[in-house]
């Protein structure tokens, strides 16, 4: 994978009344193909999933986001307009099984980098866990 872009990801969660802000600045890769934009970057010992690399998948049409997280801690998260997933999610201790819904997808992506924006709800199937709001910007 060659690494070309600056990827920033900006992560908001809210859970109880409170909330928790993550930054993550790394080099990756972007690319265009077939009405999707795809990010991919590796982890690192920081973001606690060292060894994985994983993929950001964005509909240009903001429909849809994939988030994709593949080695040892693999994940898969979907997150689309109208839609609520059950997603596995492997958290390094043990595997859940969330429900994922979209509040929002704000994709203002070019062929050469911009901003995605998108928010959505993690539940148990019973109860909302969290909502995560997640800013991906990507430049050369």
């Amino acid at each position: 994978m060659k690494k070309d872009y600056l990827i920033c990801i900006d992560g908001k969660m809210e859970q109880d009344g409170d909330s928790d802000h993550i930054q993550l600045k790394t080099r990756g890769g972007f690319v265009f193909k077939d009405g999707n934009f795809f990010i991919t970057y590796e982890e690192s010992q920081t973001t606690g999933y060292a060894g994985c690399t994983t993929t950001v998948k964005i509909a240009q049409d903001s429909s849809r986001v994939a988030m994709l997280r593949y080695g040892p801690a693999a994940s898969q998260l979907i997150i689309e307009k109208g839609v609520r997933h059950v997603c596995h999610y492997e958290t390094g201790t043990g595997a859940l099984t969330l429900g994922v819904a979209a509040d929002e997808i704000c994709c203002e992506l070019t062929l050469s980098g911009g901003q995605a924006t998108f928010s959505y709800t993690l539940d148990s199937g019973t109860q909302e866990i969290s909502r995560n709001i997640v800013t991906i910007t990507v430049t050369k």
